[in-house]
């Protein structure tokens, strides 16, 4: 059982934190802790939040207040009474494997206008072109978190044969879709948004979606593939299917 603390974020949040690895034993944890709470309603929590190591929980201090320590008639803090009830409940939990998440193919147009950056990341790492994306496409990829912006996953599992530092300056405007890579991270811009991302490509598929059931096109635990496109199945994709519903 891997071991936790619990440390206060706020008067009304804590942080359930799981270590300072990003590994997928910590990564399984924290969506086993979160899907918990998503699936059974406990009195005075509002919300939780997974990241790579944690679990942000947003609690009602004064649900929790209304609690005391009656046999020395000493008032209970909120945070010591949510700390009192998580640990019953981690305590308690049954870690079995968390539901497995879907796999998502993406796909996508590397080079050319659409990404500008290929040939310095190939240039850095000593590669061509082709092999960087030969590289990108056969990389496995896991969805540990969703945050920064709408939709925006960060990815774990990409080669360090193509980890490329981010841009010295930023760029103010990366189009939706695009496909960047910084240091040993990929990932897909969802909405166009300023970055320091060193983009290799882009997607004609929409990762976040607000009129959708369900915005984020992929979800924490989601297995994600890269496949190269042409240009012209770009266009065709983007045209039939306004980047969404044949991926979704």
């Amino acid at each position: 059982m891997l071991s936790y603390e619990l440390i206060p974020l706020s008067e009304n949040a804590l942080v359930i934190k799981f270590g300072e690895q990003i590994t997928p034993d910590i990564h399984e944890r924290v969506r086993q802790v979160s899907t918990y709470f998503i699936e059974h309603h406990v009195e005075g929590i509002i919300e939780v939040v997974p990241a790579y190591t944690t679990v942000t929980v947003y609690y009602d201090p004064v649900r929790f207040a209304k609690n005391t320590n009656r046999k020395w008639h000493i008032e209970v803090l909120p945070f010591e009474r949510i700390c009192a009830v998580l640990k019953n409940i981690l305590s308690s939990l049954e870690y079995a494997d968390a539901p497995q998440g879907k796999e998502v193919v993406i796909p996508v147009c590397y080079g050319g206008e659409f990404g500008p950056d290929l040939e310095e990341v190939a240039r850095r790492n000593q590669l061509t072109p082709e092999e960087v994306i030969d590289i990108h496409t056969n990389g496995h990829y896991l969805v540990y978190m969703i945050g920064f912006a709408p939709g925006f996953a960060y990815l774990g599992g990409m080669s360090e044969k193509i980890a490329t530092p981010r841009k010295d300056s930023p760029r103010l405007h990366i189009p939706a879709g695009s496909v960047g890579i910084a240091g040993m991270q990929t990932g897909v811009y969802p909405i166009e948004s300023p970055g320091g991302w060193q983009l290799i490509g882009r997607t004609p598929l929409q990762l976040f979606r607000p009129h959708h059931p369900q915005p984020s096109l992929l979800q924490t635990g989601d297995r994600v593939r890269f496949q190269a496109i042409t240009k012209e199945e770009y266009k065709q994709i983007q045209e039939e299917n306004n980047g969404d519903s044949r991926y979704s």
